[in-house]
């Protein structure tokens, strides 16, 4: 199994389709097309935020756990 690509990569990534949504949207015509173009954005700046919160929930689990290893050493120490 792959490994998936680093955050930063990801993100810029996101960032460059963002870029060709906002192109998309100037050249469209119809409603529809303009929805569509929306709903893509949504999509695109979701998929970033949810990048960016995986992030902060991985630092997170890791002082979590952190902590956990000094309770045990406290208790494993008396």
């Amino acid at each position: 199994m792959d490994k998936h690509a680093p955050k930063e990569e990801m993100i810029k990534d996101l960032e460059n389709i963002l870029a060709k949504i906002n192109a998309l949207e100037v050249n469209a015509k119809s409603e529809e097309a303009k929805a569509n173009v929306k709903i893509l954005r949504k999509l695109t700046e979701g998929q970033i935020h949810s990048i960016n919160e995986f992030d902060h929930l991985k630092k997170a689990i890791d002082l979590l756990t952190m902590q956990l290893f000094e309770v045990k050493d406290k208790i494993n120490s008396k």
